[in-house]
């Protein structure tokens, strides 16, 4: 079993990745493998609505992270999408990343890459925001029938440096209860699958409101 980890910061070791780390540790701990995906800092643009990706499979715009990050995904059990709070809400290369990464899967491939697999958000503010920002990343996982891994309090962290962080004893216990949640549904999934168990799914209806 494995879990991405998106390390959705400008910055590769700062905030959000120490966060992540001890979430990561905690997975290895039991036995989970990993890998911490960061976006970069390279320009990534947001969707356009084109659409080619219901005819492509991916989305057409195959020059950033995106398409790579989606690819790996198909391959793996669960994930962890990690973002910094910029003005109460999700950094805008990390939103563009979710809107295209997940609205190019939910055309054509019907959400293969993501569809009844656990995930999670974590929010790294030096203070305010995280709530805010948490309820924006938890609707890519409701509306992908994602099952959404919680843990004994809002899944953030607060410091304004990864020294900060470190001194945030209940962010970072959060995170490693995060952990252990995941590794436990994944492990509860699994054997699931080996009774063959599968979900049931009716076709979807999409409904105009206006007539």
């Amino acid at each position: 079993m494995k879990v991405i980890l998106v390390n959705g910061s400008p910055n590769k070791n700062g905030c959000t990745y120490t966060a992540l780390t001890y979430v990561e540790k905690t997975l290895n701990e039991a036995g989970i493998e990993t890998e911490i995906f960061w976006i970069g800092t390279k320009p990534i643009i947001g969707c356009t609505a084109c659409f080619k990706c219901g005819e492509n499979g991916e989305c057409a715009f195959d020059n950033d992270v995106v398409n790579e990050f989606v690819r790996k995904a198909y391959d793996a059990d669960g994930f962890v999408f990690g973002t910094p709070v910029y003005y109460a809400g999700a950094a805008g290369a990390m939103t563009a990343f979710m809107d295209r990464a997940f609205y190019s899967n939910s055309h054509g491939t019907g959400l293969a890459a993501f569809k009844h697999k656990p995930a999670s958000v974590i929010c790294s503010a030096r203070r305010a925001g995280t709530t805010a920002t948490y309820d924006q990343m938890n609707k890519y996982l409701g509306i992908s029938q994602m099952p959404i891994i919680s843990s004994f309090y809002w899944n953030m962290v607060h410091g304004n440096t990864p020294e900060e962080v470190r001194q945030d004893a209940e962010g970072l216990a959060t995170m490693r209860q995060l952990g252990r949640n995941m590794a436990f549904f994944l492990k509860c999934i699994e054997s699931g699958r080996n009774e063959g168990l599968v979900p049931e799914e009716e076709p979807k209806i999409a409904f105009n409101f206006i007539r």
